[in-house]
């Protein structure tokens, strides 16, 4: 782990953890003791400046558990939300550009990218027809295992630079390695323009993780041979901690630094945890809105 913020350049991090909670503390740590002061885009009056860094995050086995960290800021519910979003594509249907609301969701990215000029013009051309990019990922894998062209990207050049929100999350690259046994190992990085690492990272890397396993199952299937989910590898160029959350977070970095963090971690099975999950995910089968409405 090195820092260079006195010369002037984004300090560079590397993080390396067995699971996910281990993960979010350790880069919590690293940003708030390297990262390099400087202010956002979005600072109101009165706001700190942020902790920000170049940071690449390395989690050995993503479903080891304890897999939940308790104390991320959010939720159960908000977390399985979040991973349908992601995984199953149960907002976008918020997609609508052109009436002021979302002009993505990593889902319609990454399952039907569909270039055009002008996201919120609705009569804006859109020459190509949608791709399914995660599904070309599976079959390029299936193909040759060890090819390196299996990747999907979010970013669309032509329209979001022009946005007030355009993606954080980049691209998605995977790659099959034999684990001597007859079977395959996953690896899958992922590659971020910006990121909020106190409030978002946990939640980013529980769904992106998701849908590693869920590809792993579908190569399995198209192999007939083993696919265990493998190491995943989290680059962000501005990996940061807003000055407006230094409070909050700096009484949860005294915790990290004085305990260990299975204090603040639960497995997946944890019974409140898989109770609060199992629930939510009955009412969001019945209203994908549910948590949205409920959160207000």
């Amino acid at each position: 782990m090195s820092s260079c913020s006195s010369d002037g350049n984004l300090p560079v991090l590397t993080v390396s953890a067995d699971c996910l909670p281990e993960a979010w503390e350790k880069a919590v740590l690293a940003v708030w003791d390297y990262g390099l002061t400087i202010p956002t885009q979005y600072d109101r009056p009165g706001d700190p400046p942020s902790k920000d860094a170049t940071v690449m995050i390395t989690v050995s086995d993503p479903f080891r558990e304890p897999r939940i960290h308790k104390n991320f800021p959010g939720g159960p519910e908000e977390l399985e939300a979040y991973r349908q979003e992601v995984v199953d594509g149960i907002h976008d249907h918020w997609i609508d550009p052109a009436a002021g609301k979302w002009t993505y969701t990593y889902h319609q990215r990454l399952f039907a990218y569909c270039p055009t000029e002008d996201l919120r013009n609705p009569n804006s051309p859109r020459p190509f027809a949608p791709v399914n990019q995660i599904d070309s990922m599976i079959e390029a894998l299936a193909a040759c295992h060890y090819t390196r062209r299996a990747q999907a990207i979010t970013w669309m050049p032509t329209a979001d630079p022009k946005t007030a929100d355009p993606p954080c999350l980049q691209r998605i690259w995977c790659r099959l390695t034999e684990d001597g046994r007859g079977g395959f190992v996953l690896n899958m990085n992922t590659h971020w323009r910006s990121r909020d690492l106190y409030k978002a990272w946990f939640m980013n890397a529980y769904a992106l993780t998701d849908l590693q396993r869920r590809i792993a199952e579908r190569l399995a299937g198209k192999l007939g041979k083993p696919v265990r989910v493998g190491r995943y590898v989290d680059i962000s160029d501005s990996l940061h901690i807003y000055g407006s959350y230094l409070k909050d977070a700096g009484i949860e970095v005294e915790k990290m630094r004085s305990t260990p963090f299975t204090l603040r971690a639960w497995e997946s099975t944890y019974p409140a945890f898989a109770l609060m999950t199992e629930e939510a995910r009955a009412k969001l089968a019945q209203d994908p809105d549910w948590y949205a409405r409920a959160k207000g």
